[in-house]
Parts: C-alpha cells; structure tokens; sequence
C-alpha cells in the first residue's frame, strides 16, 4: 500500500506540521541559482550588466553557465549586494571558510587603471 506525503502530514499534529513545513521552506530558500538570487534583490540583468560593466548578454551567460571562475562569480555576488564566501565542509572537523581565492589584487587593478586612465597599453611579455 502507497501512502502520500501529504497523508502523512495530515496525521502529524500541527505544531509538528509547522516545523516541517518551516524548515523544508529554509531548505528550498539555500538552493537558490544566480538568476533567482538577482531577483531577489530586484534588479533586472541590464541594470545589473551597468554594475558589472559588461553586456546584459553577459549576465545571461554568467546565469546559464555551471562551471564559472570563481572572480566571475565573487563579481556578480558582489554586483547584486552579497559577499562570497567559499566553505569548506570536511567530515572529521568545523566547516572551514576559503580565503584569497578569485580576488583581484588591489594593486594590479591600479596599475592597469592607471595605464588606461594615462592612454598607454599593458606591456606584452613577447617582443614584437
């Protein structure tokens, strides 16, 4: 004999009930996927691509895609108001949160400012 969740609900009392349903509705809230955590906070992919500086086509592809750079993906938490963090969960101790992984470093990104701000091209490392 079959028995269906929601029958096995109806016979839980209802502070019971309530817990599940809370906890299943936190669950569900974890599991969120780029485009829907923009939605979230309300901001559609052209005003978002204006934050990021790149193309609205480019916020689409970076909401599509399953494997992203990890800079990519601090950018577009970062652009929508959020901080990554990357945790680490082994099974023998307390989670563990991953530090200087796709950050830019300050003082590159000022240097190539810069350069750009003063008209010249980056250096190539190959003579012509």
């Amino acid at each position: 004999m079959t028995v269906s969740l929601e029958e096995i609900l109806q016979d839980l009392p209802e502070e019971r009930r309530q817990r599940i349903e809370s906890r299943a509705a936190e669950l569900i809230a974890e599991e969120l996927n780029l485009r829907e955590v923009r939605r979230l906070r309300k901001l559609t992919q052209a005003r978002l691509s204006k934050q990021l500086k790149i193309g609205q086509e480019g916020v689409s592809r970076i909401e599509k895609r399953t494997d992203l750079y990890i800079s990519t993906l601090r950018s577009y938490v970062e652009g929508v108001g959020g901080k990554l963090k990357l945790v680490v969960e082994l099974p023998d101790r307390a989670p563990v949160i991953l530090t200087g992984l796709g950050e830019v470093d300050a003082e590159k990104k000022a240097k190539k400012k810069a350069r750009i701000d003063a008209g010249s091209k980056p250096k190539s490392r190959r003579a012509a």
